[in-house]
C-alpha cells in the first residue's frame, strides 16, 4: 500500500504539488472566514444536564434572572446623589429600548441594596440580551460603545458574560496572530540547526503551514452544523507546527540517509515511505485515536479539540506522505544544500551527526549497564512531581482567565468585591407546575426548607424572602414577577464570602437537589452548571480510557508484534502526563508562579482541561514511543538481537525524538504566553509533558526496562505472529522472522546469512555500530 502510494507521487511529483496547491487555494479562500464561525463561549456545560435545561427555560420566561450585560456605573457624589440618579435611570431606561435587550433591572428602578457597593458609589445596570451568542456578542459590542465611558457626573464600565466572551475571543486572536509570529522564526532557526540545511530545514515548516491552513478550511466547514470553540485554533498551530515537524523530521532524515548510502532520488524516497512513512501511519492513527476520544463527551469545548486535533493530524501525516515524497524527488540532493553549520565546524574531525551518534551510544550504554538503577530513578521522579494532582479541585473559568486590565474583568472583580453574592453567586431553582396561590403552602415550605442549608444567606421566591427557615417579607412587585404561566423560579443566595462557583458552592447545588419535596423542580446556575460537567465527564471518562488503551494496544501490536511492548507503552505513556499534572495544579491551582506567568489563580482547575490535556499529551507521547519502537523493532528484524535492537533504535531516533520535542516545546510555550489562563495552562503543561516524554521517560525509563524484559519483549503467541506477518504485507513490509534480512533488499556492508537492508544513516555510523555490537 505504501509503495503504490509512493510510486505515485515520484513517477508524477509536478502533478502531485500541482494538485496539492490548487487544494490549498481552495482551503485558503473556504477558511479565512472561520474565526467568525467559531464560538468564545466556555462551551464546558452539558446540553442535556438539568442546569442547561432548566438555564433555557429561565432565559426564554424570566429574561431579568440570566443577565449578560452588566453596567458598573460610578459617581464620585455617590449614586443616591439627584444628579447621578437622574442620569442612571435614564441610562437603565434607555438601554431597555434597545433591539434585542430585555429584561432590565437597575438600582434606580428597584432601589435594591444588592445592586449598590458598600461604598455607595458604584451601582449596577443588569440586562439580558437575546440571542444565540454570536447575535448577542454583536449586540453587546454595539452597546459597549454606546453606554460605555462617560455620561456626564458617571462612568460607566460594561461587564457581564457576554462581554467577558467578546474580550476572551479578542485577546485569543491577537494572541494567536503573536503566537505565529513568534513561533514560525524559532522553528524554522531550530530545524536549521537541526538539519543543518536551509532547504531542508523549510520543509517541515511546509507541511506545516499545508496542515493549518487545510484545518482552518475544515472547522470552517464543521462549525457551520455544530458549534466549535474559538480555543480549537490553538490546538490547530500547535499540532500542526509540531506534528509537521516530527513527521518531516523523519521522513527527511531517513530520505538524506538513504542518499549517503548511494539510492536516485526516487529509490530513496521509496524506502523513506516504506520505513519512516510506516511509522508517521502509526503515528497519525494513534494521535488521532487519542483526541477522537473526546468526542465521547457532550462538552462541545472538547469536541472542537477533537475536530480540529483529529483534521490536522489527518492532515499532517497526508501532507507528509503525499507531498513530501514528490518535494523530495524533485530536490534529490538539493535537500542538503545551504548549511550554515560548515562555518562553525571548519576543521572538525567529525559531523555533527557522528558526534550525536557518538552521545546517543554512551548514554544508551550507561543506561541499559545500570537498568534498575535508572528504571527505579526515572519512576520514583515522574511519581514524586505528580503528587499534587492528589490535591486537585476542580471548577469552571470564569473572567478571571482574562489579564488584568481588560475592562470587563475589572467589572466584574469589582462586582465582586464590593457587592453581596446577589449578582455573582445566586443559584436559581426552576418550579415546574408551580402551585397557585391556593396551594401556596408547598412552594413556602419548600423555599423555608431551603434557607436552612448551610451557607445559604436567604431565599427568595414569588411569595416573598425567607431566611433560616423564616418568612422574613412578603411578596413584593418585584417578587410577583417570578411566576410565569405554570412556572415559578427560586433565587438560593449564598452567604457572604462563597463565591459562586467555590466548593462551597457546587457542595450547596448538591445539598439543594437533596432537599425532600413533592414539587418538580430544577437547579441551575453557574455552579450547578460545574456540577453538572463534572457528572457527565465522570460518567463518560471509563469509556474513553478503555477506549484509548484499547487503540493504543492495538496500534502497538499491529507496529510491533509484541504482546508485552503494547502494554508498556501504555504504562511509559502514563508517566510521562503525571509531571504535566502535577506542574498544573501546582501552579495554576495553588498559585505558585502567578506573578511571573502574569494570571490570577482561582484555587482550582476548569474541569474539563484536565480531559483535553490527557488525549493531547497522551497522543504525542506515542508518537515518540512509536519513533522509537518502529526502530528498534526495524532492527530486532535485521540483527535478531535485543540489546542491540534498543541501542540503536535510540541511537538513530534519540536525536530526532529530541530535536522534534524541542521544536513542539517551542510552539507550545509560545502558545502558552497567552493572556488567556486557560491556553497558558494547556501550552504550558503539555509543553512539560512533552519534554518530560522525550528526555526521562524514552532516554532513561524506556531502555533501562526493556534491558530488563530482555528478548520476551517481543514474543507473541504463534497465531499472532502470523497475523502480524500479513498485515505488514498489506504496508508493503516483506515480513520476515527476527535477525533475517529482507529479501527485497540488496546487502550493505559485512557478508550477512542472509541480504540486508540499506543502511538507514551514512557508512561510518553503520559501522560504529556493527563495532558497538561486536564489542558487547
Amino acid at each position: 500500500m505504501l509503495d503504490a502510494l509512493t510510486r505515485l507521487t515520484t513517477r508524477r511529483p509536478r502533478w502531485v504539488l500541482a494538485i496539492a496547491l490548487l487544494a490549498v487555494i481552495g482551503a485558503v479562500v473556504l477558511g479565512s472566514g472561520v474565526a467568525d464561525r467559531l464560538r468564545a463561549g466556555q462551551g464546558t456545560e452539558d446540553p442535556s444536564s438539568e442546569s442547561a435545561l432548566a438555564a433555557e427555560v429561565l432565559e426564554d420566561h424570566f429574561p431579568d434572572s440570566r443577565p449578560n450585560l452588566i453596567l458598573l456605573v460610578t459617581a464620585e457624589d455617590g449614586v443616591d446623589d439627584r444628579a447621578a440618579a437622574a442620569r442612571g435611570l435614564g441610562l437603565a431606561e434607555g438601554l431597555a429600548y434597545e433591539d434585542g435587550v430585555a429584561g432590565v433591572t437597575s438600582y434606580w428602578q428597584t432601589g435594591s441594596d444588592e445592586l449598590k457597593s458598600d461604598d455607595g458609589t458604584r451601582a449596577l445596570i443588569a440586562a439580558h440580551v437575546s440571542g444565540d451568542e454570536a447575535e448577542a456578542g454583536e449586540a453587546v459590542a454595539r452597546l459597549a460603545d454606546r453606554y460605555g465611558g462617560d455620561h456626564g457626573p458617571l462612568s460607566v464600565g460594561v461587564g457581564g458574560q457576554t462581554a467577558v466572551l467578546n474580550d476572551i475571543e479578542t485577546t485569543i486572536a491577537e494572541d494567536l496572530v503573536r503566537s505565529e509570529v513568534i513561533a514560525l522564526p524559532l522553528t524554522l532557526l531550530i530545524l536549521v540547526w537541526v538539519f543543518g540545511s536551509v532547504v531542508s530545514a523549510s520543509l517541515p515548516l511546509l507541511v506545516g503551514v499545508v496542515s493549518i491552513i487545510g484545518t482552518n478550511a475544515v472547522l470552517w466547514a464543521i462549525a457551520g452544523f455544530t458549534d466549535v470553540s474559538v480555543f480549537a485554533q490553538n490546538l490547530t498551530i500547535a499540532l500542526g507546527l509540531g506534528l509537521s515537524i516530527d513527521y518531516a523530521l523523519l521522513m527527511v532524515r531517513r530520505f538524506r540517509a538513504e542518499l549517503a548510502a548511494g539510492s536516485d532520488p526516487a529509490g530513496a524516497a521509496l524506502t523513506t515511505v516504506r520505513t519512516a512513512g510506516r511509522t508517521v501511519v502509526f503515528s497519525a492513527l494513534a494521535i488521532s485515536a487519542a483526541l477522537a476520544a473526546m468526542l465521547f463527551f457532550p462538552l462541545y469545548f472538547l469536541r472542537s479539540f477533537a475536530y480540529s486535533g483529529v483534521a490536522v493530524v489527518l492532515l499532517a501525516a497526508l501532507t507528509s506522505l503525499v507531498v513530501l515524497p514528490a518535494v523530495l524527488t524533485l530536490l534529490g540532493p538539493r535537500v542538503n544544500a545551504l548549511d550554515p553549520r560548515r562555518l562553525l565546524r571548519r576543521g572538525a574531525a567529525d559531523s555533527p551527526e557522528e558526534a550525536a551518534d557518538r552521545r546517543w551510544a554512551r548514554l544508551t550504554r550507561t543506561v541499559m549497564g545500570r537498568a534498575p538503577v535508572f528504571a527505579l530513578a526515572a519512576l520514583a521522579l515522574l511519581i514524586a512531581v505528580g503528587l499534587p494532582f492528589l490535591r486537585v479541585e476542580f471548577g469552571m473559568a470564569d473572567d478571571r482567565q482574562l489579564p488584568a486590565g481588560v475592562e470587563s474583568r475589572e467589572v466584574m472583580d469589582t462586582i465582586r468585591t464590593d457587592f453581596g453574592a446577589t449578582a455573582t453567586g445566586a443559584l436559581d431553582v426552576l418550579v415546574h407546575e408551580a402551585p397557585r396561590d391556593t396551594d401556596a403552602g408547598l412552594l413556602d415550605d419548600y423555599a423555608a426548607a431551603l434557607s436552612r442549608l448551610d451557607h445559604v444567606g436567604e431565599v427568595r421566591s414569588p411569595l416573598g424572602v425567607h431566611a433560616d427557615g423564616e418568612h422574613l417579607r412578603e411578596r413584593t412587585p418585584v417578587d410577583a414577577l417570578r411566576e410565569s404561566e405554570d412556572l415559578a423560579y427560586i433565587q438560593v443566595l449564598p452567604e457572604d464570602g462563597v463565591e459562586d462557583i467555590s466548593l462551597e458552592s457546587q457542595n450547596l447545588v448538591r445539598d439543594i437537589r437533596a432537599v425532600d419535596t413533592p414539587l418538580e423542580v430544577s437547579v441551575t446556575g453557574q455552579a450547578a452548571a460545574v456540577v453538572d460537567a463534572q457528572a457527565a465527564i465522570a460518567e463518560r471518562v471509563p469509556a474513553t480510557l478503555a477506549a484509548v488503551v484499547a487503540g493504543m494496544l492495538l496500534l502497538v501490536y499491529l507496529l510491533t508484534g509484541s504482546v508485552l511492548l503494547p502494554l508498556l507503552s501504555v504504562l511509559f505513556n502514563a508517566l510521562s502526563l503525571t509531571a504535566m499534572f502535577g506542574a498544573v495544579v501546582w501552579v495554576f491551582q495553588d498559585g505558585n508562579l502567578s506573578g511571573a506567568l502574569g494570571f490570577t489563580p482561582t484555587g482550582f482547575i476548569d474541569t474539563a482541561l484536565p480531559v483535553l490535556m490527557f488525549c493531547i499529551a497522551f497522543g504525542l507521547s506515542m508518537d515518540y514511543g512509536v519513533f522509537l519502537l518502529s526502530r528498534m523493532r526495524e532492527e530486532y528484524d535485521r540483527t535478531g538481537d535485543h540489546r542491540a535492537a534498543v541501542e540503536l533504535g535510540l541511537r538513530r531516533t534519540g536525536g530526532i525524538i529530541t530535536a522534534a520535542a524541542v521544536a513542539l516545546a517551542v510552539v507550545l510555550i509560545v502558545i502558552g504566553a497567552s493572556r488567556v489562563t486557560n491556553t497558558m495552562m494547556l501550552g504550558w503543561g503539555v509543553a512539560l509533558a512533552v519534554i518530560a516524554d522525550a528526555t526521562v521517560v524514552r532516554c532513561l525509563l524506556v531502555p533501562s526496562v526493556l534491558r530488563l524484559t530482555g528478548r520476551a519483549t517481543w514474543w507473541a503467541p504463534g497465531p499472532l505472529r502470523r497475523f502480524h506477518r500479513a498485515f505488514d504485507a498489506v504496508l508493503g513490509e516483506n515480513a520476515a522472522e527476527p535477525g533475517r534480512a529482507r529479501a527485497a533488499t540488496a546487502p550493505q556492508g559485512p557478508p550477512a546469512p542472509a541480504p540486508a537492508p540499506a543502511p538507514a544513516v551514512p557508512e561510518p555510523l553503520r559501522e560504529n555500530a556493527e563495532a558497538t555490537r561486536a564489542r558487547d
